[in-house]
């Protein structure tokens, strides 16, 4: 049984920043993609980085420079580390994690995400 569980949400001031992890337990494929969404209120989710099994990394261009997602395959923790928070971050982030891939160096889609987290909270106040 896969389970993901995120720690790290809290509320920080403006220009802050914070790192999410995602503890992943039960989840051992060789190639994979995982990923962290994020879903502010009154707003759909959208995905926002993407790490695939061979270390490849996406970014959604509102967070890329300010944020970097990277993976511990030694504790199978998933990490989102944000820099220079700014208001418009503030949502409840998920991570997620695929299907087993076909290869390690591809990207997923978020209909291929099978697993996700309970989601934490950040909140960024100017």
């Amino acid at each position: 049984q896969v389970r993901l569980v995120e720690t790290g949400g809290e509320s920080v001031q403006l220009g802050g920043s914070l790192t999410l992890s995602c503890a992943a337990s039960g989840y051992s494929y060789r190639s994979y993609c995982m990923a962290w969404f994020r879903q502010a209120p009154g707003k759909e989710r959208e995905p926002i980085a993407e790490i695939n099994s061979d270390g490849g990394t996406i970014y959604r261009d509102s967070v890329k420079g300010r944020f970097s997602i990277s993976h511990d395959n030694s504790k199978n923790t998933l990490y989102l580390q944000m820099d220079r928070l700014k208001p418009e971050d503030t949502a409840m982030y998920y991570c997620a994690a695929s299907s087993p891939r076909t290869s390690g160096n591809v990207w997923c889609v978020s209909s291929d995400y099978r697993y996700w987290g309970q989601g934490a909270q950040v909140t960024v106040s100017s």
